[in-house]
């Protein structure tokens, strides 16, 4: 195959591409803004359509390909078609049973990883992918979303930190602070589970794992180090700082308040994990997981700052002015800059990736989650 040729895996993208846009276009109609289509269906599955349909079949993907084995891309296929189902009058089976299966073939995925490489961030994920097992079959059962959150945060986060903690790995990380990480995804695991069973606790659990994970990828993240670099590692290391930072916010009011099912409250959990920390991990490694997916490079540009901050700011405005201070323009608003962000930054990679050098991208073993 040429360099030029893009695999039909990456066919695959395209589902989860969809569940993207039409998650935003759920955003507008949340917000109380036009939106190009206008259909309560799109309110009802907006959460489920951008974690399991958008960012959960982009994870698979970049799994199966890590794999290297056929049966893999179920979990991604899977998932993809369960995204498209979720805004069609289906019957709520059909694609609760697909996200199921995605979700599913997605922890089986990590049983040839672990033979390949049997360490504690391969488990770490591993954990991430049986929580996103959970939330499909919980959400097949009917229960509402506010419950599913620390499910589907739970889900990203220790997919990304996995990843991160391999990075660290490589970069001579001692045993101990990997042991220690270990510990804390375990308790993460384990907060989830228990907030659903017994929310007073595990919610406090949860809230103080998040502490934990989040000092300690500020302390072991080699994106420290890169900070001080230049081009894409620099870029990278903003990102992810500047996403950790967004972890405080689920953290604190998970520990001190407890469950947060309603209000501005569960704006500011909902959007600080979702947007300040998924989407600024996305936008960080944008550049090293396409290309490996599609097998053409995406060259990093400058121009992707513009986005990132655009992100950063626009949150602000929406969680600390809007929701803690309860002023209903500041969330619009914010929410409103925060779509215009997305589709900058989808854009400007577009852009880059068309218009980049037809030349082989670099696809070996390095593995970096969204």
């Amino acid at each position: 195959m040429t360099a030029s040729r893009i695999p039909p895996r990456a066919l695959l993208l395209v589902p989860g591409g969809f569940a993207l846009l039409a998650g935003l276009n759920a955003a507008l109609l949340l917000l109380g803004l036009p939106a190009p289509f206008r259909t309560a269906r799109l309110l009802d599955v907006h959460g489920t359509l951008l974690v399991l349909g958008f960012a959960g079949t982009v994870i698979a993907l970049e799994r199966a390909v890590a794999v290297r084995q056929s049966w893999a891309y179920l979990a991604p296929a899977a998932l993809g078609a369960a995204a498209v189902l979720l805004t069609t009058p289906a019957p709520r089976m059909l694609p609760g049973l697909l996200l199921l299966t995605g979700s599913a073939a997605l922890v089986a995925v990590y049983v040839p990883l672990w033979r390949r490489s049997a360490d504690v961030a391969v488990l770490v994920q591993a954990g991430g992918a049986v929580l996103a097992t959970g939330a499909a079959l919980l959400w097949l059962a009917n229960v509402p979303m506010p419950e599913l959150l620390p499910w589907l945060s739970g889900f990203l986060i220790l997919t990304i930190a996995g990843e991160r903690l391999e990075l660290a790995r490589v970069a001579m990380l001692n045993p101990q602070a990997e042991t220690l990480f270990g510990i804390v995804a375990a308790t993460t695991v384990a907060g989830a589970v228990a907030t659903l069973l017994w929310p007073t606790p595990g919610y406090a659990l949860l809230g103080a794992a998040l502490l934990a994970t989040t000092a300690w990828l500020v302390r072991y993240d080699i994106a420290r180090r890169t900070l001080h670099s230049t081009g894409l590692p620099r870029y990278t290391a903003v990102c992810l700082l500047a996403g950790y930072g967004w972890l405080l916010v689920p953290a604190t009011i998970w520990l001190l308040l407890g469950p947060v099912p309603d209000g501005r409250g569960y704006d500011a959990v909902v959007h600080a994990v979702m947007l300040g920390f998924v989407l600024s991990m996305i936008m960080a490694h944008a550049p090293v997981i396409l290309p490996a997916v599609i097998r053409r490079p995406l060259p990093y540009t400058p121009a992707m700052y513009a986005p990132v901050a655009l992100l950063h700011v626009s949150l602000l405005l929406r969680i600390a002015v809007g929701d803690a201070r309860d002023i209903p323009w500041a969330v619009q608003a914010g929410g409103a800059l925060n779509i215009v962000a997305v589709l900058v930054f989808v854009v400007i990679a577009a852009f880059s990736a068309v218009f980049a050098p037809k030349r082989e991208p670099q696809v070996g073993p390095q593995r970096v989650a969204p």
